[in-house]
């Protein structure tokens, strides 16, 4: 400061904070659950935009992406973990060590399990995994809208009740339908009660704490999967070297997509016929962006090939991973 007087970061906090509520809570939570259980989507109906990709091919997730929800009486962070499997890869390693990494510092986990698919040895596997940790756990039942017949929810859930084993329960078990939102206010409300006494982590209008190009890379993937998810979803990888307004226009920004795949003979099936598969996922990732960003968007896409990227760690580290 120009004055000599040093700055006194907690003063400023806390007159950031000052009009919170007696008994403000605030923290961190871990979406946690095998591939596909429905993690991605339930995060973003939590937060109420989109701050991770939807795909119907499991293990699509990541990054441990934080999406944030704000209320009066509270501030609830989250990350969404890749769902824990069986690695066959360096990068499935990898992302299983991010997924433990995780636990470790949030105040919260949400165990998110598929009962229209039926507890399973995933869930089992990861349960086991989550017993010696010393963390609320709250278990969520996801898509009580497609269990069919509905007398098959009461066994699932008793099973659920039961994956700690005999010396834990979870904290609590809320059956919710991500894709209807049906239930997840009041999931909401029993996560805040897990979470401790404390002031915002974020800014009160922040949805989510991941920067602009990895966003647009995420957007890019997910629409190439929906696309190509019969052939070779988890060979893509999308790298976005920069989001730039551009020089002459100030409501545009300029996206350059670099699309990895892991073989030449996949290079045509990203393209498509005349290069209609491409084009496509460009032009609906371009949209998609567009109302995210709240800008007209120039998207440019470039297909290269990284030789088994998910095997070899230099290129994963190029990769972000």
């Amino acid at each position: 400061m120009t004055d000599g007087r040093e700055l006194d970061v907690d003063a400023i906090l806390a007159g950031v904070d000052e009009e919170l509520p007696e008994g403000h809570r605030a923290g961190l939570l871990a979406l946690v659950g095998r591939p596909n259980t429905g993690k991605s989507t339930l995060l973003n109906h939590i937060v109420g935009e989109k701050v991770a990709i939807v795909t119907d091919v499991p293990g699509t997730t990541r990054n441990a992406i934080r999406g944030v929800h704000t209320r009066d009486d509270a501030q609830l962070v989250f990350l969404d973990t890749p769902g824990l499997a069986k690695p066959r890869t360096l990068l499935g390693q990898r992302l299983n060590a991010l997924v433990r990494e995780t636990w470790e510092g949030v105040d919260v986990i949400c165990f998110i399990v598929d009962v229209a698919a039926g507890v399973g040895p995933g869930d089992r596997y990861l349960a086991n995994e989550l017993v010696d940790v010393d963390t609320p756990i709250i278990a969520v039942a996801n898509k009580v809208d497609r269990v069919r017949p509905k007398e098959r929810m009461l066994p699932e859930l008793e099973r659920l009740a039961g994956l700690l084993g005999d010396d834990r329960e979870f904290d609590a078990i809320v059956p919710v339908s991500a894709r209807t939102g049906d239930n997840v206010d009041h999931l909401v409300d029993v996560l805040v009660e897990q979470l401790p006494v404390a002031r915002r982590l974020l800014p009160p209008d922040a949805i989510s704490d991941q920067p602009e190009y990895q966003l647009a890379a995420e957007i890019v993937r997910e629409k190439l999967i929906a696309r190509v998810q019969d052939e070779l979803p988890h060979s893509i990888a999308v790298t976005v070297e920069g989001v730039e307004e551009d020089d002459e226009r100030d409501d545009l920004l300029r996206i350059d997509a670099v699309i990895h795949v892991e073989r030449a003979s996949q290079k045509p099936i990203v393209i498509g016929k005349d290069g209609t598969a491409l084009k496509e996922a460009a032009t609906a990732a371009r949209h998609e962006l567009e109302v995210l960003f709240g800008a007209k968007v120039y998207l440019s896409t470039h297909v290269r090939v990284a030789k088994e990227w998910q095997r070899d760690a230099k290129q994963l580290g190029r990769l972000g991973y």
